[in-house]
C-alpha cells in the first residue's frame, strides 16, 4: 500500500483555489468587455494609465501589472492601433518610450466604469468581504515579493 501525503491533496493546496479563482475571474472580465473589445490585460493597462498623474514609461507600467516588456509591448501596441494610448519617446531620454491616454482612450474609461460592480455583483460578496479578499492577497503579494 502507497504511503499518504495528505499534504499532496488537491484541495489541500493554496494554489489550486488561487489558480481557478484567477481563472474565473479573468473569464467574467472576458465577458464583461467583450463589448469594447478590451482583453483582461489591456484592461489593467488602462486602469493603470488612467490612474497616473502623468505619462508612464513602458517600465512603470510594467512594474505596476508585474508583466515584463516581451508581454507589455505587443499589448501596447494592440492598444495604440486600437487608437486607447498614444506612444512616443521621452525627449528627456530617447530610450524611453512614454505611454499616454489618447482622448479615445479617455472615452473608453466611461464605457467601462461598470465593469468593477458589474463583477462585485458577479461574486455574490459583500463589500466588506470584498475588501476583506483584496486585503489579503496584497499581503499575500508583499510576502511573496519579500521572499523573492
Amino acid at each position: 500500500m502507497r504511503t499518504s501525503f495528505p499534504q499532496l491533496e488537491l484541495d489541500a493546496q493554496i494554489c489550486f483555489p488561487l489558480y481557478a479563482a484567477t481563472r474565473a475571474v479573468t473569464q467574467t472580465y472576458g465577458r464583461l468587455l467583450s463589448d469594447v473589445g478590451l482583453t483582461y490585460p489591456q484592461y489593467l493597462t488602462m486602469l493603470a494609465l488612467w490612474g497616473a498623474e502623468e505619462p508612464l514609461t513602458v517600465g512603470e507600467v510594467g512594474a505596476r501589472l508585474r508583466l515584463d516588456s516581451g508581454t507589455l509591448t505587443p499589448l501596447l501596441k494592440r492598444l495604440e492601433a486600437a487608437g486607447f494610448v498614444v506612444r512616443r519617446r521621452d525627449p528627456g531620454d530617447e530610450r524611453r518610450v512614454l505611454l499616454e491616454v489618447s482622448d479615445q482612450g479617455w472615452e473608453l474609461r466611461e464605457r467601462v466604469a461598470h465593469v468593477p460592480g458589474a463583477l462585485v455583483e458577479s461574486l455574490s460578496m459583500s463589500a466588506k468581504e470584498g475588501a476583506e479578499l483584496r486585503r489579503l492577497l496584497h499581503e499575500l503579494l508583499e510576502h511573496l515579493d519579500a521572499d523573492g
